[in-house]
């Protein structure tokens, strides 16, 4: 038989000191220690160390305070806004009774009664009749007070008042009267004017189509 050459035996002592591996953790191949790692480039949006403090952050509406500018002259007072329109379509018999309809849903939907004024083209509303059977001074003085509905007649509509909704019987009458009426009341409505009348008299007058 071959002999088997012996292999040589290294002592212990030549080894060095044996690090017997802590406890519950296998021995591992050890690795070359790195050297001193340069530091990162601070990142978009994220600072490098030290971490300062977050920075204040501004909301999409949040503008930034503003500069104070050379003093120019004050913009113009914006002009009021017109009052929204309605036409009620009605015949001349029947824009009376379209009126009051008109009124009766105002006053049910919480407006005041002196909120609204009552225009008539045509005959006289009763109510108009019967307080100016007290006089001429008693009747305006109802308008003065401003507590209940007033109703006026067409060739007197240069007297009354503003209130924020103007309602228009066209209930006949002449042409002019017609015409003369209805841009007054558009100027003395605040909020809303409501026309009741036959829409091909009516929309040329008022300047749009409603």
């Amino acid at each position: 038989m071959p002999l088997i050459p012996e292999e040589p035996q290294i002592h212990e002592s030549a080894q060095g000191p044996r690090v017997a591996p802590a406890a519950g953790r296998t021995a591992q191949t050890p690795r070359p220690v790195p050297g001193p790692r340069p530091a990162a480039p601070a990142r978009p949006g994220r600072p490098g160390p030290p971490r300062p403090a977050p920075p204040v952050q501004r909301t999409s509406r949040e503008a930034a305070p503003a500069v104070p500018g050379p003093s120019g002259p004050a913009a113009p007072a914006a002009p009021a806004a017109a009052p929204q329109i309605q036409l009620i379509p009605a015949s001349a018999e029947g824009a009376l009774d379209a009126a009051e309809e008109a009124v009766d849903l105002l006053l049910d939907s919480g407006r005041a009664p002196g909120e609204v004024l009552v225009i008539t083209t045509g005959a006289q509303h009763p109510w108009a009749e019967h307080e100016l059977s007290f006089g001429d001074s008693a009747y305006w003085a109802q308008q003065d007070t401003g507590d209940d509905v007033f109703y006026a007649d067409a060739a007197a509509v240069s007297r009354a008042a503003s209130r924020p909704v103007v309602v228009v019987a066209v209930n006949g009458g002449p042409a002019s009267a017609v015409a003369g009426a209805l841009p007054q009341a558009r100027t003395r409505a605040g909020e809303l004017l409501i026309v009741c009348g036959e829409p091909q008299q009516v929309e040329p007058l008022l300047g749009t189509g409603v």
